[in-house]
């Protein structure tokens, strides 16, 4: 047996454990460093929600079991931080109190884009100056400059990946061919 049959073996048992994990319902790490372990409130989706991730990169990312298996995809890629990094400017938005505004501000800017983090997002220089100044001080919107080219990136990049990728294909039950691999059975709602 080659190398390379032992490394897909173990590569398709990797990928049948995440999609076991995300039909279950998986428990999220937030971004910015916080570690809120939050299950997934919502029951499992439905294939037929899966398959509606294909639609749109933004019906994927509304959906909470969508930004879950998103995030597995990105990790194998190498580039989960692109999501993290989107996650904590979503979780920064909603937040009112201004201390803890400065502070998740600063722990975003540690981990995303200061460029000593092993986590720093791709950003061009005109959004790092904008961050630079809007950091003197931090409001709920410091990064959207940055969270909208990060959001774009990933629409573009690594979404088209994600949709043709062994996980969603499965997730979505779906042949190579991107038709239904076996008959289902239809529920009336």
């Amino acid at each position: 047996m080659s190398s390379s049959t032992g490394r897909s073996s173990s590569k398709n048992s990797k990928w049948k454990n995440v999609v076991a994990r995300l039909r279950r319902g998986i428990k999220v790490r937030n971004g910015g460093g916080h570690k809120q372990n939050n299950r997934i409130d919502s029951p499992p989706p439905t294939i037929e929600e899966i398959r509606a991730w294909s639609d749109s990169f933004e019906r994927l990312m509304k959906c909470p079991s969508g930004r879950a298996a998103f995030r597995e995809f990105l990790k194998c890629e190498y580039s989960e931080e692109n999501i993290l990094f989107w996650l904590a400017c979503e979780e920064l938005k909603v937040e009112n109190n201004p201390a803890v505004i400065e502070e998740k501000a600063r722990l975003i800017y540690e981990d995303y884009i200061s460029i000593l983090s092993p986590k720093e997002v791709s950003l061009d220089s005109r959004v790092r100056e904008i961050i630079n100044r809007n950091m003197v001080d931090p409001t709920p919107h410091t990064f959207d400059e940055a969270q909208t080219q990060i959001y774009t990136l990933m629409h573009r990049d690594s979404y088209p990946r994600f949709i043709n990728s062994a996980i969603y294909k499965r997730l979505a039950q779906l042949n190579n061919n991107g038709s239904s691999g076996s008959s289902r059975k239809e529920s009336a709602t």
